[in-house]
């Protein structure tokens, strides 16, 4: 099933941050809904914004994929 960015933004964030954890991958869109959630001052926990970070350093070390899995290029 691909998702939009605007159907993944439905989804609560630390649903998406649980699957990522657990599953040590990211897509695209995930990624992008993170970003934005962080960049745009989002209403997020103080654990939430812990393991975003943590997932983005995770990515930058190799710990977690980025993969193209269900994106889409509009």
């Amino acid at each position: 099933m691909v998702r939009t960015v605007q159907n993944l933004s439905n989804l609560p964030t630390q649903r998406i941050l649980d699957r990522i954890l657990q599953l040590q991958k990211i897509n695209r869109h995930e990624h992008l809904h993170l970003a934005s959630a962080i960049l745009a001052n989002q209403r997020l926990t103080p654990e939430e914004r812990r393991q975003i970070n943590q997932i983005f350093d995770h990515i930058q070390s190799g710990q977690i994929k980025l993969v193209d899995e269900g994106f889409s290029p509009a």
